[in-house]
């Protein structure tokens, strides 16, 4: 008599194989087929000149309620075994336990209706012998052959769902279903371990496991013939379709779980000076950003909220406008945020931008690192966080979040891989182009610079590989072409205002002062906001301000990188990975490249690409945003090869050293501040009855990159007024359309501006009346309106005579109502 296997004790899953082959038949209530199944199967495998000498049959019951598990347990034949199971818990799950209770050196999953007769085995072990890792029936390719049919509707679902899965999950393979499979056990014990899928799917779940790892799979034609009794029940197809989306969507492990918790923390750890009350603290070393960015989102929100067009508002620089497309507004983001903004207001919506967005990028880079590099997870996180949280980003993460909202580069990285290896090429392309769009609507600035890391990484490893490339050029060059066509129709519009539209400009000269470009000192130090390493004085003399430290990586982290390049030298990826990074730093030196303890500089790389549109607006020092994601797979490999060291002091003194590497750059969180108090003029509506039809409200100073203040004031009045001047990027004006920043001072804001910062009153005569009054009807005035600052008392004297009577104290605020004559 056969022995069961105690249910929930399956036989471990990498046992030695003792026998040369195991049938493994799932069953429900079978009890009317099964024998008759049984003993087809023992009088076949027992026939003179059968191939396996040594044999098992497993009957994995699936809780069956009636006698099946009787059919088992009362033959005499001790290779006929019950893998029981406790409930009805579905085919996958039968499966599962009875493949990793087998020792078979080949495993046969089959039906126990015996639709295939067992004596098509023989064309499946045929298959096996010829190298592939898996065999399976095929009622769908030439040289199939069918007896019994099954009824039309049911010959109809089964083909439709072929096609689905054909075209969704397992592309290539014809017909998934049918139950009659013989795989290389130590491989099947693999797939169907690593399986998740209780249902009918899991004959695809496994076979797409097959696919992803590169065991070849054979679609052998065979009989089948329908049997009546099936178990298939109209509802099972949709739960396939269910499964179906199960396996798209993978469910991440115990691991990755952790990761994006921690991920999420480390975000929320930066931003905790402001994150718990967005509305009322303000980076400190954002500048103006903070106050530029909330009115983007309130702006976008307003438009979108009132049907207007999201390209271009006249809230800012009245009386011209602002091309929006032209600024980074994040339209990807402030649009479909709309209704947070609206209801939380874009503080809280710039705050959540910003931390989950950060976050979100580390897990797109955890992912890839996962996907393409390295499987270990905690080499995987070690990189991801290197590229999200580099000294750079963590500059950017004050001001610009287009800059470290970066979870759509990833996949479109591993989108452009998937082209080199011909996959898919018109499918993965033309998803290539949707992500490349939609990146557009996020930042164009780093789609460019991904773009150019890219195309570094490509000639770089084209240079090690050769012949790698030339087969990956044609299929590359092909999905190029596709995702263009599917990218470019999105956003040419939107590209065409940017560079045509009201308000649109031609590039943006930085200048040549520090920071413009890095110099090698800025790239071996550490950057002001490193916890233990950090040099504030330093910082900022080697960058434009606090939100431009564009370098800083820090030379241990320099010699860590050298160090790996060098230990993995052998590996192409590692080569081309460190080129890539080496590259992106020489190229972020500048058009100019001053030479050491000289007055002299000789020309650099970025010279040539200096003058094209879309690199004449970047600022050179940024290009080393690009080095972090390299850096960050670089550390991944290196770390993941010290996983597999042999000598546990190899192990140690590897780590040490990333560590030694990595500490320097830790950052501390982001310094914020209490915000200033908006005046209630502008927050209880008091300023609706200075303000006139299309008349604006004029700051006093205008808002300017230095201090846009007034643009907080201007969200806190729910947008309701226009106002001159403003912080945004424009055309110089006068037919010259250079982009500056902010706008050309009139007379009047220039003089303002200078009260503002020296405290001196000027003289004020009849002809800088004169040119007030002509500035005030140029702004299309209806009040000006000055709040609590420095040197208040001297702007108050200076608006006093250039208006010509005294303002008035209003809800906090000076104003000259301009309808009663100056």
């Amino acid at each position: 008599m056969s022995r069961a296997q105690a249910p929930g004790k399956p036989a471990p899953a990498h046992r030695t194989a003792s026998v040369e082959l195991s049938v493994v038949i799932p069953a429900f209530n079978e009890e009317r087929r099964l024998g008759a199944t049984l003993d087809a199967v023992t009088r076949y495998l027992d026939a003179t000149g059968s191939h396996w000498r040594t044999w098992e049959i497993l009957v994995a019951d699936d809780g069956s309620t009636d006698a099946t598990r009787e059919l088992v347990t009362v033959r005499r034949d001790p290779r006929v075994k019950l893998v029981a199971g406790s409930g009805n818990r579905g085919k996958g799950h039968a499966l599962r336990r009875g493949v990793a209770a087998g020792r078979g050196r080949q495993v046969l999953v089959m039906d126990a209706d015996l639709a295939t007769p067992v004596e098509e085995l023989e064309r499946l072990e045929k298959a096996l012998a010829d190298g592939n890792a898996a065999a399976i029936g095929s009622r769908a390719v030439p040289g199939a052959t069918l007896g019994d049919r099954q009824h039309r509707l049911r010959e109809l679902a089964g083909r439709a769902g072929n096609l689905l899965i054909r075209r969704t999950t397992l592309r290539g393979t014809r017909d998934t279903q049918c139950g009659f499979k013989l795989f290389d056990g130590d491989k099947a014990r693999a797939a169907f371990a690593a399986s998740r899928l209780d249902g009918w799917a899991i004959d695809v779940e496994v076979l797409r496991h097959f696919q992803r790892v590169g065991w070849p799979v054979a679609e052998v034609p065979v009989h089948w013939s329908h049997q009546p009794g099936s178990k298939v029940r109209p509802a099972d197809y949709l739960r396939v379709l269910r499964d179906l989306v199960r396996l798209r969507i993978p469910v991440p492990g115990p691991a990755d779980v952790v990761a994006v918790l921690l991920f999420l923390a480390m975000a929320v750890a930066l931003y905790s000076g402001r994150v718990l009350e967005p509305a009322h603290r303000y980076l400190t070393d954002s500048l103006q950003d903070q106050n530029q960015w909330e009115w983007f989102f309130a702006v976008s929100a307003d438009n979108i909220a009132h049907l207007r067009n999201p390209l271009f508002t006249g809230l800012q620089g009245a009386p011209d406008g602002v091309n929006l497309m032209a600024n980074t507004t994040m339209l990807g983001l402030s649009v479909p945020l709309t209704p947070v903004t609206l209801l939380s207001g874009p503080a809280v919506t710039l705050s959540l931008v910003m931390t989950l967005g950060l976050a979100a990028t580390a897990v797109a880079w955890y992912r890839l690192i996962v996907k393409r590099l390295v499987r270990q997870r905690a080499a995987a996180f070690a990189g991801a966080a290197l590229a999200t949280f580099a000294p750079p980003m963590i500059s950017h993460a004050n001001a610009h979040p287009n800059f470290v909202v970066l979870f759509m580069i990833p996949p479109i990285i591993e989108r452009s891989l998937r082209l080199t290896a011909g996959e898919r090429v018109t499918r993965n392309a033309v998803v290539l182009g949707l992500m490349a769009a939609y990146q557009f609507f996020l930042g164009e600035e780093p789609l460019l610079l991904a773009t150019m890391g890219m195309l570094l990484f490509a000639v770089a490893y084209a240079a090690v590989r050769p012949d790698v490339a030339r087969k990956a050029l044609r299929p590359l060059l092909n999905g190029l072409a596709v995702a263009a066509a599917v990218c470019l129709p999105l956003v040419v519009y939107p590209l065409a205002w940017q560079f045509s539209g009201p308000q649109s400009y031609t590039g943006i000269d930085h200048g040549t002062g520090p920071g413009v470009a890095n110099s090698v000192r800025a790239l071996l130090s550490f950057a002001g906001r490193s916890l233990i390493a950090g040099d504030a004085h330093r910082a900022d003399a080697l960058s434009l301000n606090p939100t431009e430290q564009n370098a800083f990586y820090g030379w241990p982290l320099v010699l860590l990188v050298f160090a790996i390049a060098v230990g993995l030298r052998r590996r192409p990826e590692v080569k081309a990975l460190a080129a890539t990074a080496a590259a992106a730093a020489v190229l972020s030196l500048g058009s100019r490249i001053p030479l050491p303890l000289t007055d002299t500089t000789v020309p650099g790389p970025w010279a040539p690409l200096a003058g094209l549109p879309l690199f004449d607006s970047v600022i050179e020092s940024r290009v080393a945003l690009v080095c972090a994601p390299p850096l960050g797979m670089l550390l991944a490999l290196a770390v993941g090869h010290l996983a597999r060291a042999r000598r546990l002091g190899t192990q140690y003194a590897g780590l040490l050293a990333v560590c030694l590497a990595l500490l320097p750059l830790v950052p501390a969180p982001l310094r914020s501040e209490p915000r200033a108090e908006v005046p209630a003029f502008f927050t209880d509506g008091t300023w609706k009855s200075y303000v006139r039809g299309d008349e604006t409200l004029v700051p006093v100073p205008l808002a300017e990159p230095e201090d846009a203040e007034a643009l907080h004031w201007q969200t806190a009045a729910g947008l309701g007024f226009r106002m001159p001047g403003g912080y945004f990027n424009g055309p110089y004006g006068d037919g010259d359309r250079t982009g500056v920043y902010g706008v050309p001072l009139r007379f009047t804001a220039s003089l303002l501006r200078d009260v503002r910062y020296t405290g001196v009153v000027p003289v004020i005569d009849a002809r800088a009346r004169a040119e007030t009054r002509e500035d005030l009807a140029y702004w299309r005035a209806g009040a000006l309106v000055l709040a609590p600052q420095p040197h208040e008392d001297r702007l108050r004297e200076t608006v006093d005579k250039l208006v010509g009577r005294p303002g008035r104290r209003v809800a906090g605020v000076w104003v000259w109502d301009l309808h009663k004559g100056s």
